[in-house]
């Protein structure tokens, strides 16, 4: 777990992940806030507050005894609020610091290129 970002975001971002990469598909049953918090150690209180996050972005849903399941769309609307956030965190900062730089257009192409190019080999 990575200390600087609180535990129930943690764990929403896990779920997040599990559906990004297809371990969860929409209408399956996510684990339940004792399966969670059994599984990371942590207070079942801290489990269900990353469960409920899910549950107000509208990525998890409720089966009134059953549990909760991911919503139709999970998927999609992980990948557009992930997308933002990626636009926020790093395309924002690396253009500020390109102009500082006198960084042009086709540099950074360029450089993005070689980054991806590295990191293929």
């Amino acid at each position: 777990m990575q200390s600087d970002v609180p535990i129930f975001i943690q764990i929403a971002e896990q779920l997040e992940d599990a559906i990004l990469s297809g371990a969860l598909n929409e209408d399956m049953q996510a684990p339940s806030t004792t399966e969670i918090s059994v599984g990371f150690k942590i207070n079942p209180a801290t489990a269900l507050k990353g469960i409920t996050k899910l549950t107000e972005d509208g990525i998890l849903y409720k089966k009134r005894g059953l549990g909760m399941f991911v919503s139709k769309g999970a998927r999609e609307m992980i990948l557009k609020k992930r997308k933002q956030q990626f636009l926020e965190k790093y395309v924002v900062p690396l253009i500020s610091e390109a102009k500082k730089l006198s960084i042009s257009t086709e540099e950074i192409n360029e450089m993005i290129k070689r980054g991806l190019k590295h990191e293929l080999d």
